[in-house]
């Protein structure tokens, strides 16, 4: 078998365990009762992001292969992630949060690091065998976003989306990547005797940055737009399987099936990243940023506006939206920072661009998300089950409007001259 197709394999694995809960988990939590507690479930995923990829980072740097430690940490999560979905069964309706939530933290807090690390082995990988990485890895890792995909549907047609079955899914492609990860050629950890300060392992040379009054108005809007990032992941889909409790949509493809409407946004995630060099060149850096804070205005009012009825097609542009929403500003404020940071802190920079959006925004996002669905939803059962209804539409109006907020400041804030010549 070729290091290619291993390596998609690898990738494929790699994100198909995440699909298998990232977009269902919330309408689980709902159906046991603990729809107040879906915020804190996703903000796990950016605190443990603060510092366990950068711990996991020094181990396979100095200690243990890369690809090796890929394997440990799978096994670790998807052994932990196996035994949230054992509690949630046994459990059922008496499910206790502290159990459930200590067991799901500690499988994602081995599972955030593995991001990295097997984007680490396929870059040693490709570079042993001779591979211009920045060519061989996009193809590569498009297969990731298939495994995703192909994930999220499969526990959709299974019937998995409000059951603890999908941990299980999850848990069990966790472990069979732990098993493949350890037959892959071998990356080798560092050689050098020079050993960094903590400072430095942990990339915290990169926040001397903001002591440039541009780079720090740019980290900042990273953290306001970072908000945005993860609330359609932990809402959309308990809010469109809420649908199932209004008799006129009961019965409609969209409510019963969220999942495989929300998959388009992994769709148009993958499509949009071949349409991003054409708009970097054409508008600049920071208009395609602009272009992205504004399609969250229409990713969110879109969802306030539609239904799995009439409004379907509300819902389907909601999701096409996503792929640019999401894709222009990581790519593009990753360019940002690799364009305007010195190559000694280049690496570093780009942890705190990561920290910054998917870490510190993500997490304030979720927890304040929890909060306004709190205040405007309420949790009811119909015909034996629990659905969050109540006025979402408020909801999707107050996300579309804080992004908004933040897209103007930006325009007016945020200065960067368009330099076409440097994107060719």
């Amino acid at each position: 078998m070729s290091v290619k197709v291993r390596l998609i394999i690898m990738n494929f694995l790699q994100f198909a365990v995440w699909g298998a809960y990232l977009t269902s988990m919330g309408s689980y939590l709902v159906s046991i009762g603990l729809a107040g507690r879906i915020g804190l479930f996703y903000a796990m995923q950016g605190i443990v992001s603060m510092f366990m990829p950068a711990l996991i980072g020094i181990v396979a740097d100095r200690w243990i292969p890369a690809q090796r430690l890929l394997g440990v940490c799978h096994f670790i999560a998807g052994a932990f992630m196996i035994a949230t979905g054992y509690y949630g069964m046994t459990a059922g309706h008496e499910t206790n949060f502290s159990i459930l939530f200590s067991l799901y933290a500690i499988s994602v807090a081995f599972y955030m690091p593995t991001l990295a690390l097997s984007n680490s082995v396929a870059f040693s990988v490709l570079d042993t065998s001779g591979f211009d990485t920045i060519k061989a890895f996009p193809p590569i890792r498009i297969f990731g976003t298939i495994g995703f995909i192909c994930s999220m549907l499969a526990v959709d047609a299974l019937g998995y989306q409000a059951s603890h079955t999908q941990f299980f899914v999850s848990g069990g492609l966790g472990i069979l990547l732990a098993l493949y990860a350890i037959t892959l050629p071998h990356c080798p950890v560092s050689k050098q005797s020079e050993k960094k300060s903590l400072v430095e392992a942990f990339g915290l040379r990169a926040f001397t940055l903001f002591k440039d009054k541009k780079m720090a108005i740019f980290f900042i809007f990273s953290m306001l737009l970072g908000v945005s990032l993860q609330i359609t992941n932990g809402f959309a889909n308990p809010f469109i399987t809420s649908f199932k409790a209004i008799p006129e949509y009961a019965s409609s493809f969209g409510a019963n099936h969220a999942n495989a409407l929300i998959s388009i946004s992994q769709c148009s995630e993958t499509l949009c990243i071949l349409l991003i060099p054409f708009f970097l060149k054409k508008f600049g850096i920071k208009q395609v940023m602009l272009i992205a804070m504004f399609a969250w205005v229409l990713r969110f009012g879109l969802f306030g506006i539609g239904n799995p009825g009439s409004g379907v097609w509300m819902f389907i542009l909601s999701m096409i939206v996503y792929g640019v929403a999401f894709d222009f500003f990581n790519i593009s404020g990753s360019l940002f920072v690799n364009k305007e940071t010195d190559k000694n802190i280049r690496s570093s920079a780009q942890g705190l661009f990561m920290l910054m959006t998917n870490g510190l925004g993500a997490t304030i996002g979720t927890l304040g998300a929890q909060a306004v669905v709190d205040h405007f939803t309420y949790s009811t059962e119909f015909e034996g089950s629990f659905y969050t209804v109540g006025d979402w539409s408020s909801v999707w109006y107050i996300f579309s409007g804080y992004a908004l907020m933040v897209g103007v400041l930006f325009a007016f804030i945020f200065k960067y001259k368009h330099r076409p010549e440097e994107l060719k």
